[in-house]
């Protein structure tokens, strides 16, 4: 099930990425492909390397980044209990700074899981 934030939010990023990609340098292709790389399945599954994302994501205070892997994790199969788990650990690395992201956050989750 897809919704208005999500919907939105990754047109608007797929949009952007067109632009930054096609008229941007080699550098900069180069690393947004590294960077979809990095998350594939290799000696970590994908939905663990995308809840590492996550949690770099709230310590870094990065909404963009934290809107993009709360829907990778939920598209990857990630709990409910996991999500958290991920919240507590980037709460405990980045401490009460991260607090408004991680409501953001909780807030993204609970639409997803329709509630």
């Amino acid at each position: 099930m897809r919704n208005n934030w999500r919907d939105g939010f990754e047109s608007e990023r797929e949009r952007l990425n067109e632009i930054v990609t096609s008229r941007g340098t080699l550098g900069i292709r180069r690393f947004f492909a590294l960077d979809e790389q990095a998350y594939n399945a290799g000696a970590l599954d994908a939905k663990t390397k995308e809840l590492i994302g996550l949690a770099s994501s709230l310590v870094l205070r990065c909404d963009d980044c934290i809107a993009y892997h709360i829907g990778r994790c939920f598209d990857e199969g990630a709990t409910r209990e996991e999500f958290y788990e991920t919240f507590t650990i980037a709460l405990v690395v980045g401490g009460s700074i991260v607090i408004p992201h991680l409501r953001r956050a909780a807030g993204k989750l609970e639409e997803l899981c329709g509630e």
